[in-house]
């Protein structure tokens, strides 16, 4: 559908020229939450620091590492695993959990000659939208309620954007609803991939409807095009559905899919589906994505658990990916794939089997802020 642009006196985002760019895109950091919930992982935290450590220090060879440690005992623990490394730096800024990507702010960008008050919104496909960052660094501080509520409390995970935005001199835009930055993936030229189960689930914003949700991803992400999936289940995934379990950009016009191939498998008929749609989808361009698909790696469980396992969870920083590995037949598949599409960077496998106990992996644990 076609999107409304924002009157003058919004100053939305996208009133003012700003997008939210692509993960590819160059970044000044990563942002992360410092693991300090052993409620997360019951019975496994003790493990998850080291992990988390590896995650962060092969992130810092790309890219500096921006850690949220608020409080002496997380300080104090971040510090003995990771050391005084020059690329990540340790921030008194506390959270409830370690889920960044969901609570931390969605940084954006504004283009070079962007008019202070854009009429038009953000620049259209014939500026192929310049990637070039421009001054004043905004973010969105989007409203977070831990997945509908499921984990209280998040009080201070929600406050965690308006903490980065005075700290680092950020203009902040408060949209007012839900949504957490797992459950959107956009490809930097204006589409915005979701699912319904997620993003229209009336845990987050009741009453909401999918024309409202796609005007406020129009405003404050810069969405021209909002494509929807209609299956989000993913074996032992508590989110309702985040589209980086299921989906992935890693190019403009490349999708990368979660697939199972055993019919046996709960996965299978949801995926399959997924994959069907994706494949009848377009561009903000009106063209046809590639879509490529990403097996699942074999059932991974704790206890009686099933774990959400899936390598779509993996985290593209500066020149490289890291992929989530499981001690599974398919991790060296998954790495073979994405460095096939992405020749240009390192594609890393890095453990993930402890840390997706707490039923996330890389992607759910980080936010990368853009170069500007």
């Amino acid at each position: 559908m076609p999107f409304r642009s924002a009157p003058l006196n919004d100053a939305t985002p996208r009133s003012l020229g700003y997008r939210w760019p692509a993960e590819w895109e160059r970044h000044a950091a990563t942002w992360v939450s410092w693991p300090r919930n052993p409620d997360t992982w019951p019975g496994n935290f003790e493990v998850v620091p080291g992990r988390f450590a590896e995650l962060v220090r092969t992130i810092a060879k790309f890219e500096p590492v921006q850690i949220l440690a608020g409080g002496e005992r997380v300080m104090a623990d971040a510090q003995k695993h990771v050391g005084n490394h020059p690329n990540v730096k340790l921030l008194d800024i506390e959270t409830n959990d370690a889920w960044c990507r969901d609570h931390g702010p969605m940084f954006l960008v504004r283009e070079k000659g962007a008019d202070p008050i854009c009429r038009n919104g953000p620049p259209d496909a014939s500026h192929k939208w310049g990637l070039t960052p421009f001054r004043e660094p905004a973010l969105v501080d989007w409203e977070y309620n831990a997945w509908g509520g499921k984990y209280p409390p998040f009080d201070k995970d929600n406050a965690v954007p308006r903490q980065i935005a005075s700290l680092c001199h950020r203009r902040r835009f408060v949209p007012g609803i839900i949504l957490e930055g797992g459950s959107v993936e956009g490809n930097g030229r204006g589409t915005i991939l979701t699912t319904e189960s997620c993003l229209l689930n009336p845990n987050r914003n009741a009453g909401l409807s999918r024309s409202e949700t796609e005007t406020y991803l129009a405003d404050y992400l810069g969405a021209t095009k909002v494509l929807w999936l209609p299956r989000g289940e993913l074996a032992g995934d508590d989110t309702d559905g985040h589209i980086d379990q299921l989906a992935r950009f890693v190019n403009p016009t490349t999708i990368v899919a979660a697939w199972e191939d055993d019919p046996a498998d709960v996965n299978h008929e949801p995926l399959h589906m997924n994959f069907e749609h994706l494949s009848e989808m377009t561009d903000q361009d009106g063209n046809r994505f590639t879509i490529i698909r990403l097996p699942l790696p074999k059932p991974k469980f704790y206890g009686e658990h099933r774990l959400p396992a899936c390598y779509c969870n993996f985290y593209i920083a500066n020149d490289c990916i890291i992929v989530p590995q499981f001690d599974d037949a398919a991790d060296a598949v998954a790495i073979k794939i994405l460095q096939e599409l992405c020749p240009d960077r390192a594609v890393i496998g890095v453990p993930s089997l402890d840390l997706v106990w707490g039923l996330g992996s890389f992607h759910c644990l980080t936010q990368q802020e853009p170069a500007c």
